[in-house]
């Protein structure tokens, strides 16, 4: 084996290269060095407090069980913080049933407490009916976003939690603003939900947001836990489809475009000041949720859809 196919840090055989052209990194570097990332992203942006009950948003694919695996082992380093799964059952045939057998796997196999929280318990219909009454299926991400968000929100209420942990990548994050730029919407791209008003909202947080995709896969393989899944058959109409496709073909042939998406969104971040009081927050006059209008998203999207 020639030089170059070594850890940078060791003999062993190399997984992976770096963001750094020179590196490489054997399983077992490769495992530390993210775990040691993601412990420093949480510490320096003061993502976890003591006493913290942190809701993991578990789907089941990847990201999100990496989340997991990371979390779990870094949870002892806290004073009093303790984690519960949380699976979102949207109802998609012929997908969700085998990713929820994921989800509940892994937490059993962590001795993790994991609640399951489903589309037809809270909004009265599975995804793949609304979509159908949409008579629609370009709708069908938006939809899901929106109620996937509210039913997390529900669930993390009910158990008591603090902060809601989701598994977004580095990718993820450069998507989303790139996504945001193209529609013009300001508003979320300036947002921080991480930061938000815990008094009404329950903050969430990003503990894999300076991960890349591919170093979660990697992350997953030398874990001994990484699973082929379906994808979303949903997902191919959604605008993040050619957004992904576009962003890898550009990242490829100009290397720290995701990070310079980023620093840029937190430049406008900065220069748009503090984020809007709470003043502003009321009941949703359908179903009482704390929102910022007369009527939540999430229910305005349900009326829309029609019994």
């Amino acid at each position: 084996m020639v030089e170059a196919d070594r850890c940078s840090f060791c003999q062993e055989p190399a997984v992976i290269r770096g963001r750094e052209q020179a590196e490489r990194w054997c399983a077992s570097h490769l495992a530390v060095h993210l775990e040691d990332r993601v412990r420093e992203h949480i510490r320096e942006n003061s993502l976890v407090s003591p006493g913290d009950h942190i809701a993991v948003a578990l789907s089941g694919g990847k990201d999100s069980t990496a989340l997991l695996l990371i979390l779990t082992l870094l949870i002892p380093e806290w004073k009093e913080v303790s984690i519960t799964a949380i699976t979102v059952d949207e109802g998609i045939a012929e997908y969700r049933d085998e990713t929820i057998e994921s989800a509940v796997s892994i937490t059993r196999h962590l001795g993790i407490r994991h609640h399951i929280i489903s589309f037809p318990d809270l909004f009265g219909a599975d995804l793949d009916t609304l979509i159908r009454r949409s008579g629609s299926g370009e709708r069908a991400c938006t939809i899901c976003g929106v109620l996937r968000r509210k039913a997390l929100a529900e669930a993390a209420r009910m158990i008591g939690a603090t902060k809601i942990a989701t598994g977004h990548n580095l990718d993820d994050e450069a998507q989303s603003v790139l996504m945001n730029v193209l529609r013009g919407d300001l508003v979320r791209l300036v947002q921080d939900s991480s930061s938000g008003e815990p008094d009404c909202f329950i903050p969430r947080i990003k503990p894999l947001a300076r991960i890349t995709e591919k170093e979660v896969v990697a992350y997953l393989f030398v874990r001994d836990s990484y699973s082929e899944l379906p994808e979303c058959p949903y997902a191919g109409s959604a605008l993040r489809s050619e957004i992904r496709s576009m962003l890898g073909r550009l990242e490829y042939r100009h290397p720290g475009t995701r990070e310079a998406l980023l620093r840029s969104q937190a430049a406008i971040r900065k220069q748009g000041g503090p984020p809007a009081s709470s003043e502003g927050v009321r009941r949703c006059g359908r179903c009482g949720t704390l929102c910022n209008s007369e009527i939540c998203q999430a229910c305005r999207i349900l009326e829309s859809l029609g019994p």
